[in-house]
């Protein structure tokens, strides 16, 4: 699929400052490729590191065929739209990248293969990086069998540095030689390490078992860091769930974003409780009848990044 050496744009059109880049600006921190521009128009002529806390020099510009003019051989896309729906407005560009050769890696919902399949040169390919590649056994608490440490990144609400902790501890672990992966459950962590699960994309009653499934994959690794999605908290996510259960994480990470009082929109009249109740739920339902191994919070990840330095 891509090749590490593969030169990748990074499609960003009007959201390079906003929550909805997130997919953006992961791959701007973690893929290894060479990333040759981003587009977007409204912020053409400045570079990422004077735009992003991320030390990068990476252009921005206005159009995709600069891009292709600097050596793009892949767009990737880099906003996470809400719902995952492609919009309209992005298919012009997504059109222009195809005929002009780029093959394409699409974090959304929508499947871009099927529309496309016609259209690609024998040396194109799309990856619908959200199409489950299999179908799991129903979870059974087989993890707990296992003696390593499996450690799970859960969150306070949404987007709050679940992944961005989980690649952070990943990466210190591999410098410190400790014998470790990183399972990835959403559409940045799967791009940037080139496997993993979409979790949001399977069947309920196939979640955990997809859990299972890869964290009993890397039984023989010392430390498995499982990447987090959603919170218990938050009344539309039905993903920290299956986490808990399919991996039986050992050992948990609450994450924050530090400047928090409630949940983000569209669920802001939720008071986030104090974080010592947060850290009880989390455990009370990760140890519940006993499935799992004695599972405790050993760790809080603040994202600070909304806080003045004063």
């Amino acid at each position: 699929m891509l090749s590490k050496l593969s030169k990748v744009a990074i499609y960003m059109e009007g959201h390079l400052f906003t929550d909805y880049g997130k997919m953006g600006h992961g791959v701007l921190r973690y893929l290894p490729n060479p990333i040759v521009a981003v587009v977007d128009s409204q912020n053409s002529g400045k570079n990422i590191n004077d735009c992003l806390p991320i030390e990068i020099d990476v252009p921005v510009v206005n159009h995709i065929d600069v891009a292709i003019s600097l050596g793009a051989k892949v767009l990737i896309l880099g906003i996470a739209s809400s719902g995952g729906k492609i919009p309209k407005s992005w298919f012009q560009v997504i059109d222009r990248a195809v005929t002009k050769g780029l093959s394409i890696i699409n974090g959304l919902h929508d499947e871009l293969k099927i529309k496309y399949k016609n259209k690609l040169s024998p040396n194109q390919w799309i990856w619908d990086v959200r199409i489950p590649q299999f179908i799991p056994k129903i979870a059974a608490a087989r993890a707990s069998q296992l003696t390593n440490k499996r450690i799970l990144c859960i969150g306070t609400d949404m987007a709050c540095g679940k992944m961005t902790t989980g690649l952070e501890l990943f990466k210190w672990a591999k410098k410190n030689k400790i014998k470790s992966s990183f399972i990835a459950t959403g559409q940045i962590g799967i791009t940037v390490t080139g496997k993993g699960i979409p979790l949001d994309a399977y069947k309920v009653d196939h979640a955990c078992g997809a859990v299972e499934e890869m964290v009993l994959k890397e039984s023989k690794q010392d430390w498995v860091f499982i990447e987090g999605q959603g919170s218990l908290l938050h009344p539309g996510s039905s993903a920290t769930l299956p986490l808990l259960r399919g991996s039986c994480a050992t050992h948990l990470i609450l994450c924050h974003r530090a400047s928090m009082t409630h949940l983000g929109p569209p669920a802001e009249h939720i008071k986030i409780p104090d974080l010592k109740t947060v850290i009880e739920l989390n455990e009370n339902v990760a140890n519940a009848c006993g499935i799992s191994p004695k599972s405790k919070v050993v760790g809080i990840s603040l994202n600070t990044a909304d806080l003045s330095s004063k």
